[in-house]
C-alpha cells in the first residue's frame, strides 16, 4: 500500500489516529497516549504513503518491515493497522480487555500486521537489525522500520544494534527517534541526558537526518532520503508528548494514564475539531 495521498489527507488521518487512542485508551482506562500521540504523523506517512504492504495478505514476503520498539504506544499502532484494514475498526475498543488480541504492548501472531512482540525497551533496533538482515542475505528489497522512544535510547543495547547494523551495511534499515524529551520520570535529560543525540548517531556510522515530527513535509521527505542511503539511516523527529491534545502536551504525566471523563470529553471535542 504505497499510496499517493496528499499531505493534507494524510494529517488528517494521523488526527483520527489520535481520536482512535483516545478512545482507545480511555475504554479501556489505561494504556499510553502521550508517546501515541506524539507519533501518530509519522504513523499516518508510513503506512498509508511511504511502506510497501498488503492488509489482504499481512505475511507478504516482500512488504516493508516495521517494527515498535516503543511497545507501550500499541495503540497508535493498533489505529494504523485498523484503519488501513488490518482488521474491524471497532475491534479497536477491545483494547486491554481479557481475551483481546489487542493488548497493551503489541504480540506477534495475534494481530495482523504486527511484526514483532515488543514492550521491553531497547530491544526493538535489535529485532529490526535481525529482520534487516535476513532481507539483504535473501536478496529482497525490502525496507525496516523501526521507532524507537527517546528515552529507551537511555538502554545500551541500541548502541550495540547501531555498531552491528554499521558494520554489515544494513543500508535498508531506518530507526526513527521519537525525541519529545519527555519518558515516565519526567524529561529526558533529567533522567540521562542524551544529547548530542545526533552526534552520537553519526559517531557509530550512521547517516542522520533532523527533522521536524509533526511536519508532513518533512516526514516523507526523510523517508525518502533514507530509501537511498548507503548506510543506516536515523531519522530523529523532533516531536511534542501528547500532540493534538492540549492539556496533554508536553505532561509526561500522560505517559501512561488515560483521561478521565471529563479530559475524554474535552480530548474527543478538540480532535473531532480538526478531522475533516
Amino acid at each position: 500500500m504505497v499510496g499517493e495521498l496528499s499531505t493534507a489527507e494524510l494529517e488528517n488521518i494521523a488526527n483520527k489516529l489520535r481520536l482512535h487512542v483516545v478512545e482507545m485508551t480511555y475504554e479501556a482506562g489505561s494504556g499510553h497516549p502521550g508517546g501515541s500521540l506524539s507519533a501518530a504523523d509519522l504513523m499516518a506517512a508510513l503506512y498509508f504513503r511511504v511502506m510497501r504492504h498488503d492488509p489482504s495478505n499481512p505475511q507478504w514476503e516482500d512488504r516493508d518491515r516495521f517494527v515498535l520498539s516503543k511497545g507501550h504506544v500499541a495503540p497508535v499502532l493498533y489505529a494504523a493497522l485498523a484503519e488501513a484494514g488490518y482488521f474491524p475498526v471497532e475491534d479497536l475498543l477491545s483494547l486491554r480487555k481479557m481475551g483481546s488480541p489487542l493488548q497493551g504492548h503489541p504480540v506477534r501472531g495475534k494481530v495482523p500486521g504486527v511484526e514483532m512482540s515488543t514492550g521491553s525497551l531497547g530491544q526493538g533496533l535489535s529485532m529490526a537489525c535481525g529482520i534487516a538482515l535476513a532481507g539483504k542475505m535473501d536478496g529482497k528489497g525490502y525496507m525496516t522500520y523501526g521507532l524507537l522512544g527517546d528515552g529507551e535510547l537511555q538502554s545500551g543495547q541500541n548502541w550495540e544494534a547501531a555498531m552491528f547494523a554499521r558494520q554489515m551495511g544494513l543500508s535498508r534499515l531506518v530507526a526513527i527517534v521519537d525525541r519529545n524529551h519527555l519518558q515516565i520520570s519526567g524529561n529526558t535529560e533529567s533522567v540521562v541526558g542524551l544529547e548530542p543525540l545526533p552526534e552520537k548517531w553519526k559517531s557509530f556510522g550512521w547517516n542522520v537526518i533532523i527533522i521536524k515530527g509533526h511536519s508532513m513535509r518533512q516526514i516523507i521527505e526523510a523517508l525518502g532520503r533514507a530509501q537511498g542511503s548507503s548506510r543506516p539511516t536515523a531519522i530523529i523527529m523532533d516531536t511534542v508528548k501528547g500532540k493534538g491534545v492540549s492539556f496533554m502536551e508536553n505532561n509526561a504525566g500522560f505517559h501512561g494514564r488515560a483521561c478521565n471523563a471529563e479530559e475524554y470529553a474535552k480530548a474527543v471535542s478538540e480532535l473531532k475539531e480538526v478531522i475533516q
